[in-house]
């Protein structure tokens, strides 16, 4: 019985981070790391749908990346900040960004995955 409740925690856990990398079907940047409190603030501040993770990467690199991921269509791209979208899916990148809780300039990069 406990190697059932184990393997049924260790699928369910799998599971859950196989949906975290690719939410709403857009593959998250190798790499980035999930923000927690930028997610909620996307949720609870702004009332989107979306999740926010964060790299190092400048704003050029992984704007190649998504490039390169169909069916996303590149909407914008300057040396701060890029947009693509696919329907109702958006995926910003910028760098730096302003932290919505602390007011602070950040200065790596933000992607944000979100949908309308």
């Amino acid at each position: 019985m406990v190697k059932r409740l184990v393997a049924m925690a260790i699928a369910a856990l799998w599971m859950a981070q196989a949906s975290a990398e690719a939410p709403f079907g857009v593959t998250v940047y190798p790499g980035a790391k999930a923000d927690a409190a930028v997610t909620r603030d996307l949720k609870d501040k702004l009332k989107v749908n979306g999740f926010a993770y964060r790299t190092t990467d400048g704003v050029a690199k992984v704007a190649e990346f998504y490039r390169k991921q169909p069916p996303l269509k590149e909407m914008a791209v300057d040396k701060e900040s890029a947009a693509f979208m696919n329907g109702p899916v958006m995926v910003t990148i910028q760098n730096p960004w302003m932290d919505m809780a602390t007011g602070k300039m950040m200065k790596d990069t933000l992607i944000s995955i979100v949908k309308n």
